[in-house]
């Protein structure tokens, strides 16, 4: 939770677990580990037999990500830096209390918020879906905020579907578990990973 967050660092953390995973490897990343994941594997360090990436349909455009920046460091302001208020919209937007205790047990990164905001700049989500050869699935919750370029990055994939989850807001591994993890485990089986 202390350490910065660097561009670098989280590809060197991917990195380590696809190595030291046995078999082949289905990436899945949420939200910023959407984006992570799909700038990975573009890079084609590692082989992967799947991607999935879930909320994370829009591309951090600069100006997007200007305002995130500013937003943020207001937020950061707050005297709890903002976990309150990160709380009371987990407890909103999720009604399962148990699911909400479990993201609250492993606590807010809120210290990095603008670290993350500034190191999204250089990623081109669709050049680095253009390089995958594996197969991506895109996971959207229909009520999702961050879809807006989500067919853009469809058709820049070579083998990919666009899934939506109905009722499933950005959140939509919270909101929808049991879709979201059937769509996980359709994809996993299509990879041949039991």
């Amino acid at each position: 939770m202390s350490e910065r967050f660097t561009l670098d660092g989280a590809m060197r953390t991917i990195d380590e677990a696809v190595r030291s995973t046995p078999g082949p490897v289905l990436l899945v990343g949420f939200s910023l580990g959407g984006y992570l994941s799909i700038h990975y594997a573009g890079l084609q360090r590692q082989p992967i037999a799947a991607l999935l990436a879930a909320s994370c349909g829009t591309q951090p455009h600069r100006l997007i990500l200007w305002g995130w920046r500013g937003l943020a460091g207001v937020i950061h302001r707050f005297p709890d830096r903002g976990l309150l208020l990160n709380n009371t919209l987990l407890k909103f937007f999720v009604r399962d209390r148990q699911l909400v205790d479990d993201v609250l047990a492993g606590g807010v990164a809120l210290e990095v918020m603008d670290d993350v905001l500034r190191e999204l700049r250089p990623l081109a989500i669709r050049d680095s879906l253009a390089r995958v050869s594996q197969p991506v699935t895109l996971v959207n919750g229909r009520l999702d905020h961050f879809r807006l370029q989500e067919r853009r990055y469809l058709r820049a994939t070579v083998d990919g579907r666009l899934v939506h989850i109905a009722g499933a807001t950005h959140l939509v591994s919270l909101t929808q578990p049991e879709r979201f993890n059937t769509v996980l485990l359709e994809t996993a089986a299509a990879a041949g990973i039991a």
